[in-house]
């Protein structure tokens, strides 16, 4: 497995060489919720569709 500052590498390299700042931290910021969720998936932390739209029909009321 590669270290945090690895990975962070790669995805900056990833970017094209005309990415702004603010671009590259936003990705960095995306892959890090995608490993915050992958994390939480194979921990169990999830909940189902249908879980999750009882809330989101209240809040549409």
């Amino acid at each position: 497995m590669s270290s945090i500052k690895d990975r962070m590498t790669e995805v900056i390299q990833e970017q094209p060489e005309d990415a702004t700042y603010e671009e590259i931290l936003r990705e960095l910021a995306f892959h890090k919720m995608v490993e915050r969720g992958l994390a939480d998936s194979r921990e169990g932390r999830v909940i189902s569709n249908e879980e999750m739209s009882r809330p989101m029909d209240e809040w549409r009321k």
